[in-house]
């Protein structure tokens, strides 16, 4: 399953969440490192709703880019 991330730039390091998967978010000093982070999330988040037995949603989240000229 592919499921998109969002990952936000603070002052500090990099902040990650997947609208597909409420309350599974990862941190990262790098880009690299908060991708790496929340694939582990979520992986850990799939098994752990596999375990207790509820629903593994499919991703049903679209992500676009638009271009705006200014």
């Amino acid at each position: 399953m592919r499921y998109p991330i969002v990952i936000e730039k603070t002052k500090k390091n990099y902040s990650a969440y997947s609208p597909d998967l409420p309350g599974c978010v990862a941190t990262g000093a790098t880009l690299r490192q908060t991708i790496s982070h929340m694939k582990t999330a979520v992986k850990f988040h799939l098994e752990a709703l596999k375990k207790q037995g509820d629903e593994i949603v499919e991703p049903s989240t679209r992500v676009e880019y638009i271009e705006i000229a200014i």
